[in-house]
């Protein structure tokens, strides 16, 4: 059980939060940054690609979904992987992937060979996605997990900002597919995680490792002693005890499935669900349906990043307030908030020359949104024990990536028939759903240890 006979949580947990931490967390949000950069990126570009392959909207809404596809593929995978080899290797090797796929992206000819590498790239980020969240969830305290977990939810905001910056001052200068060339050079960001992320000692212990978890321990130990500059840390503080033996490949999912964790199985992966089909079924479309109100394609981009600067602080406040409220009243209250905000942006996108109704709601919207996104991720992974955390962060994200998959092609298919107001009313209902779903069936889980809640019933 390492020193004096304390788990590995029972050490974590009693850690000050100190610069060490910072670093782990800041290495983690940047990966993060860059994976929802490239996967933002598409919101900018899909009206020039559609434009350039004469696509038809139901074609680009595929070509939209085709990364989302792969996510579903990567997100199922990885965490599975991470729960029977590891966080830290699976966690490399899905941004090395999502790098080369974007350099491919880049060499695309046709529309058929751009949806395939979209769809590796999409392998990669799906596999990221939840390894950071369970990583990060297993290194900060139960104190500061939600407000550090929900933090680096906020990089996506902004990693969707930058992607709409670049694509507003390259695209008129170098054209999409040098956007995705320039997009595929973060992958080195891999060298730094090699050396500076350890594997998380929850999971080594849980797998039978109690040697490599009292090494990673001992250095962490000595990191956080030499950040805060002393020599003694406070004392661990006994813990519910979840013996858990390393099992096959399918362990973990027949876990989230046990009576324990079925219902919130359930809850989470229609919360996912709903929420990604209503938020990428908008999204996606959101320059290119600016474009189809008659904006230039500039016009267009820049209209987005600008709404899109709601989401910074939709996530900065909800980071805060996940502490002070809890994760399910701060969930039910965005997602409902974007709901509403959606059915008025989707209003008054159908008068195009309104541009400060569009550009105010378009904020709203956004300010909920990535709000909802920060909840999201910091909820997921504290639903699951250590054994089965990234299985069940996984499939939840899969399933959500199956959303994010129909959202752009029902708007592909809806808005020749109804117009912006019927999309966006369409997203709307989808928001109002999640919401409902967490209201009846959510559980709270501020404040209390990762243990704490993989005892806890529903």
């Amino acid at each position: 059980m390492g020193i004096q006979g304390y788990s590995a949580a029972e050490r974590l947990e009693r850690l000050p939060i100190s610069g060490y931490h910072r670093v782990i967390f800041i290495i983690i949000a940047l990966a993060f940054f860059f994976d929802s950069m490239d996967l933002a990126m598409m919101t900018f570009l899909l009206g020039s690609i559609k434009t350039e392959f004469g696509l038809s909207s139901a074609e680009a809404g595929l070509l939209a979904s085709s990364s989302f596809f792969g996510m579903v593929l990567g997100a199922s995978l990885s965490g599975m992987l991470a729960d029977r080899f590891g966080r830290k290797p699976v966690f490399q090797w899905s941004i090395v992937l999502w790098g080369l796929a974007s350099y491919l992206c880049s060499t695309a000819q046709s529309v058929d060979s751009l949806t395939l590498f979209r769809v590796l790239l999409g392998i990669g980020m799906g596999m990221e996605f939840p390894i950071a969240q369970s990583m990060l969830s297993e290194m900060i305290p139960a104190q500061r997990r939600g407000r550090y977990i929900a933090l680096m939810d906020g990089f996506w905001p902004l990693g969707f900002v930058a992607a709409g910056v670049l694509s507003y001052f390259l695209l008129p200068l170098i054209g999409w597919r040098d956007i995705f060339l320039v997009l595929a050079i973060p992958a080195v960001f891999v060298l730094v995680i090699r050396f500076f992320i350890p594997e998380s000692p929850r999971w080594l212990e849980q797998a039978g490792r109690h040697a490599d978890a009292d090494q990673v321990l001992r250095g962490i130990e000595d990191k956080v002693r030499a950040s805060l500059g002393t020599a003694e840390l406070p004392e661990p503080v006994r813990l519910p005890r979840i013996e858990s033996a390393p099992g096959h490949f399918f362990s973990a999912l027949r876990q989230i499935w046990s009576p324990l964790y079925r219902q919130r199985t359930l809850m989470i992966w229609s919360l996912w669900f709903f929420a990604l089909l209503g938020f990428y079924g908008l999204t996606s479309w959101l320059s290119a349906l600016l474009q189809q109100s008659g904006f230039a394609v500039t016009q267009s981009v820049y209209y987005t990043v600008l709404i899109s600067l709601g989401g910074i602080p939709g996530f900065l406040m909800a980071a805060w307030l996940v502490e002070r409220w809890g994760r399910k009243p701060v969930c039910i209250v965005t997602l409902l908030g974007g709901g509403v905000m959606a059915f008025f942006y989707g209003q008054s996108a159908v008068f195009g020359g309104n541009v400060s109704l569009l550009i105010g709601t378009g904020l709203l919207m956004q300010f909920f949104l990535f709000g909802m996104w920060a909840v999201l991720y910091t909820y997921t992974p504290e639903l699951y024990p250590t054994s089965a955390r990234a299985t069940g962060s996984g499939f939840a994200s899969a399933v959500g990536r199956i959303g994010s998959l129909l959202g752009p092609l029902v708007t592909g298919l809806v808005f020749p028939i109804t117009g912006q107001g019927g999309v966006f009313a369409l997203g709307a209902a989808c928001f109002v759903i999640a919401a409902g779903v967490v209201w009846l069936f959510g559980m709270e889980t501020r404040g209390k240890t990762l243990e704490e809640l993989s005892e806890a019933g529903n």
